[in-house]
């Protein structure tokens, strides 16, 4: 296996063991990535590493690449998935977004996002990870810009297919005790859907749990209503715990 690093810069130099290794750096042995990546096409490699897609004609070159069998690896500075795919249509002229989306459709496997938390006991961080796989449901809404705003649920309901979203992640490591309660909802995509499952509650099912958790947060306006008549006073509402009344 012919392995191609296109990095910016290199910081990490990779020895050869069951495959050839070949390293390019960006400002020492090419030009750019775009360049870089003309010349590795015609190095015979099995695997492309672009360590950055920065612009449009890097990002139509790497997709080439794909398109004609090899596996390539890239990253871009994103907020999840979803705007991953976003960022790479967007980036194309208005023109070419039809083709992009049918060519990503084709040739994408898959995405991984992170964002780095904060650990409980403050000795570094752990990522949270976003992983979207690219089966044919996902392909259907890469195609279709209308339904691509639903990739992010399904991922959601794809957990069973290896893929998970940041709010799932970012649960999973808060209910192992490996991050704060504050640090996962300085860091999750959906701060009501994220408190609402810190309570027992799944956003979109109405089932006895939520009923209950609606009832009491029902009577606890209630009673705050009552005792704001009998008082003029300031009344605060809590509704995760307590009413308070001041």
């Amino acid at each position: 296996c012919h392995i191609i690093t296109i990095e910016d810069p290199v910081e990490f130099s990779f020895k050869d063991r069951k495959s050839i290794i070949t390293q390019r750096e960006v400002g020492l042995d090419t030009g750019g990535f775009t360049k870089a990546l003309k010349y590795a096409l015609r190095q015979d490699p099995d695997v492309i590493l672009v360590g950055e897609m920065r612009d449009e004609e890097t990002m139509r070159m790497a997709i080439a690449a794909a398109e004609t069998g090899h596996l390539v690896l890239s990253t871009l500075h994103t907020l999840d998935a979803t705007e991953t795919i976003n960022r790479i249509v967007g980036s194309m002229e208005g023109s070419l977004h039809d083709q992009v989306r049918h060519q990503l459709a084709a040739t994408l496997n898959g995405v991984v996002s992170q964002r780095l938390i904060r650990k409980k006991d403050g000795n570094g961080r752990i990522p949270a990870l976003e992983i979207l796989v690219n089966n044919v449901r996902i392909k259907e809404m890469i195609r279709d810009p209308s339904l691509t705003q639903d990739i992010r649920r399904a991922i959601e309901e794809s957990r069973h297919n290896g893929m998970q979203t940041f709010d799932q992640s970012l649960m999973e490591l808060y209910q192992k005790d490996l991050i704060t309660e504050e640090e996962a909802l300085l860091h999750c995509s959906n701060i009501q859907d994220f408190q609402l499952r810190l309570g027992g509650v799944v956003p979109g099912q109405w089932d006895q749990k939520s009923e209950e958790v609606t009832k009491s947060r029902r009577q606890r306006i209630a009673e705050a209503l009552k005792e704001k008549g009998k008082d003029n006073d300031k009344i605060e509402i809590d509704l995760s715990d307590s009413k308070k009344a001041s």
